[in-house]
């Protein structure tokens, strides 16, 4: 038996191999192939093990790793999630991606880059509310009611603060404290350019030096030692970053002020005041490290909104629900919610989970999901997703998805994934960032001989500050931030407009779609076909029997046009037969015995499968509605073509309007269908859609994505993620249309939940503006640092006599990663109707 599981938890090939090693070891495994990119298992085995006793093996392994049925690890980590306090998970990574997805299970700062880790959201959908008594802390309850011990009522919990607050308010509580040893420090330092100054009456300046030295301490060896400790592991590891660069060059200022008040003797004059004092730079080193922490603490607030979309997306989901059982409302916890459950939602209500209207009829704002703002009528049998907001009736629901099954979890946790996820463009930020720390540090010593040899006097005076000047100004913290920053927010942005985006190279290559592919039923039309006409040939049938061969016979196949069929022939109170030797032609029709008569249903080259000739009147009569842009499929009976069925599917409203738009942006918009020549042509004409191909089977398809690729296009596919699967995984870019069901989400790599032309429209404009923001995050990066770097060397100053002070260079290296960030949130405005 061979089986594969979903691993949870790898992040390299040791994890690979000692993952391999801990399923191996289990009794009755015979063979163990693990692979890292898709984190899956394949397990050979003598005979069945439960997946129990694997996921045993992988616990007493120390818990590091999990295993999952596939398509379940997101429960694994909803229970994760549960068992950590606060808003969080207990679960960290590095915002600038440095090692992939890997994650971290504390706080702290990233290995390879040194930047604070940032805590993974919480992605489960209901928040359980606990109750506490505030004489009894001990005492915690899941709902309301009086406390065992002292009779108090209970109050509802505060949440503790997430990892991000945390690290958000420790930074600001050392900024303060920064602030308030700094500042005295600068006024001292400057009031040296007051004539006569007034403080060396009070003390000489010797004196002033040491106070100085004094209130740096508290700035150096507290509220700033986390940027000393990070320079000192980047060079240790050799992953030199940010933090390789402000430790050098602070440290190199306060270390020589020190070294100067304690050895005066020991440096030249021209390192001396008037006063017979070593020039001390106590103020260089500590404004510098708190401007560098000042623009931390920015860059902590601004990360807490660039996943803005997954917050409001958890907002959306309801704690309670009213459940009606044997006829009694009771409410209770999403949690509790079971399939089959019948839910009671009452007008303004959210739905609680996904299903089916049992009772009553409505409207359901569905924008935060669809992002179409009309809200949609709603009556029996039809589906209501878990989020949307009820009108102003109350109805009967079934519920049919629960947990992380509904289709806001799935959103949810594929917006989280997806803005995690790595652009190729990320790929020159990455080269880039790779040679830039060693390059600076070179220029800065090249700096330093420079003006040590051919500056002004005091020459080694400012070889020094404008060498601290140049380490201070270079940020390769902008270049690595630009890209995931911009996804981040981009991916949200999608979400709230119903364009769900896999990963980051989704959006990369949508922006560069020249061709886009479209399906005709379901994706150009409606998708919601019925039934026009039953035609019939000959005196061996009348209507009703011919619509009972065709409603039995399609009562066994799943196709949208068989379940019209159906629907319709229940209306008519036709009896269904039992249908045997069923079986679908792909692309063609079915086949299948009713009452002991062989029929095949399906389209011409249907009738030619089954040797079934189509007479010519019949075929005459069929194409005057195939013309019309309906489609025909012909029944035979026993090798006989005997009738046909005639089924319509309008054209949705948005269709011609987001083809007009698409071609206006330079797209190539073809129609292929499985439907008829005279069908196809029929609905490309109203559509305006010069190139349309009909008759197309899934192979046919799949044959023309290849060619258009072969031609050098880059190539969109919009399909219904299930029928055109070989051409979604072949095209460029496989879109699926419809639902947002299971299978879509999984196979496409960008799902539209409203299912029309417009989502591909808002895909394509999305994917514009994101690609946009992060080429104008690695420009302001780049010439940034192109353009400081010299001008903190001090290539200005035979022209000019302009320098750049090392606190104005921490001032602007600061800003240059909060500016990325803000330029990323800008996102969030974009407008891509």
């Amino acid at each position: 038996m061979k089986h594969t599981y979903h691993i949870h938890g790898m992040t390299c090939n040791g994890c690979l191999n000692h993952v391999e090693q801990t399923l191996s070891k289990v009794e009755g495994v015979t063979n163990v192939s693990v692979n890292l990119e898709k984190a899956e298992a394949s397990i050979e085995m003598e005979s069945h093990i439960s997946i129990e006793t694997f996921q045993k093996a992988m616990q007493d392994d120390g818990g590091s790793y999990s295993l999952h049925k596939l398509g379940e690890h997101h429960k694994a980590k909803e229970s994760k999630k549960e068992k950590t306090k606060g808003k969080g998970t207990g679960t960290f990574y590095c915002p600038m991606h440095c090692e992939g997805d890997k994650t971290y299970d504390k706080s702290g700062d990233c290995p390879v880059c040194g930047m604070d880790l940032v805590e993974e959201q919480n992605l489960s959908v209901t928040t359980l509310e606990q109750w506490t008594c505030p004489m009894h802390p001990d005492i915690v309850k899941d709902e309301a009611g009086a406390c065992p011990i002292c009779g108090m009522d209970l109050v509802p919990m505060q949440p503790d603060l997430s990892a991000e607050e945390k690290t958000y308010k420790k930074l600001l509580k050392k900024f303060w404290i920064a602030v308030a040893f700094t500042l005295p420090i600068f006024l001292i330092a400057m009031s040296e350019m007051i004539p006569d100054n007034p403080l060396y009456d009070v003390m000489e300046q010797k004196s002033w030096n040491w106070i100085q030295f004094a209130l740096s301490i508290p700035v150096v060896f507290y509220a700033t030692w986390m940027f000393f400790e990070r320079a000192y592991r980047s060079i240790k590891t050799w992953n030199l970053n940010m933090f390789t660069l402000i430790g050098i060059g602070a440290g190199v200022a306060w270390l020589f002020s020190v070294f100067g008040m304690l050895f005066p003797d020991f440096f030249p004059e021209q390192f001396k005041t008037d006063y017979g004092a070593v020039h001390v730079y106590f103020e260089a080193a500590t404004v510098i490290l708190t401007l560098v922490l000042m623009g931390q603490v920015l860059e902590a607030r601004a990360h807490s909104k660039t996943n803005s979309a997954v917050k409001e997306l958890l907002k959306l989901a309801p704690n309670k629900a009213v459940r009606v059982v044997d006829g009694k409302e009771e409410e209770v916890s999403i949690d509790t919610i079971e399939k089959g459950d019948i839910l009671r939602v009452k007008p303004g209500d959210k739905i609680p989970v996904d299903g089916s209207i049992t009772e009553g009829k409505t409207t359901v704002d569905e924008s935060m999901i669809s992002g179409e703002p009309i809200p949609v009528d709603k009556v029996e049998n039809d589906k209501v997703s878990s989020g949307t907001i009820n009108g102003n009736q109350s109805f009967l629901m079934k519920a049919e998805k629960v947990g992380s099954d509904t289709l806001l979890s799935q959103i949810i946790h594929m917006v989280n994934d997806a803005s995690r996820s790595r652009a190729p463009i990320q790929k020159l930020a990455d080269t880039v960032s790779g040679y830039f720390v060693p390059v600076v540090v070179i220029i800065s010593v090249i700096t330093f001989a420079v003006w040590a040899i051919w500056g002004p006097e005091p020459a080694y005076v400012y070889a020094l500050v404008n060498a601290i000047a140049v380490l201070i100004i270079a940020c390769p913290c902008a270049l690595g931030l630009a890209t995931p920053m911009s996804v981040m927010v981009g991916v949200g942005k999608g979400a709230q407009n119903g364009v769900l985006i896999k990963n980051a190279e989704a959006l990369e290559k949508m922006d560069k779609v020249d061709t886009l592919i479209v399906d005709k039923t379901g994706t150009i039309t409606e998708g919601k076909p019925t039934v026009e006409k039953i035609g019939v040939f000959g005196d061996g049938f009348s209507e009703s029997q011919m619509l009972h061969l065709i409603t039995s016979l399609n009562s066994s196949s799943e196709h949208p046009l068989a379940e019209a069929t159906v629907k319709y022939g229940k209306k008519q109170n036709i009896e269904i037969s039992k249908t045997e030797n069923f079986s679908a032609v792909t692309g063609k029709g079915v086949e299948g015995t009713v009452d002991g008569k062989k029929l095949d249903l399906g389209n011409a080259k249907m009738m030619e499968y089954a040797k079934a000739t189509i007479s010519s009147k019949m075929e005459t009569e069929a194409q005057s509605f195939q013309k019309q842009g309906k489609t025909v499929s012909y029944l035979a009976v026993d090798g006989e073509v005997s009738g046909y069925v005639v089924i319509g599917d309008k054209i949705k409203q948005t269709s011609a309007k987001a083809i007009k738009e698409l071609q206006d942006k330079g797209i190539a918009v073809i129609m292929l269908t499985g439907d008829n020549h005279d069908t196809a042509k029929a609905v490309a004409s109203e559509l305006n859609l010069a190139d349309f191909k009909a008759g197309m089977l899934p192979e046919d398809k799949l044959k023309e994505v290849t060619k258009l690729q072969e031609q050098g296009k880059t190539v969109a596919m919009a399909g219904d993620g299930i029928n055109d699967a070989p051409a979604l995984a072949k095209s460029d870019i496989g879109i699926a249309m419809g639902t947002g069901t299971d299978v879509a989400i999984e196979s496409a790599m960008i799902t539209l939940v409203k299912g029309d032309l417009h989502g591909i429209v808002k895909a394509k404009n999305l994917s514009h503006a994101v690609m946009k923001n992060i080429k104008q995050n690695l420009f302001f990066a780049l010439i940034y640092n192109t353009l400081g770097v010299p001008i903190a060397a001090g290539v200005l100053f035979p022209f000019f006599g302009i320098l750049l002070s090392p606190m104005i260079a921490a001032l602007a290296m600061s800003f240059s990663s909060v500016s990325v960030i803000a330029n990323a949130l800008r996102l969030r405005t974009k407008s891509i109707n």
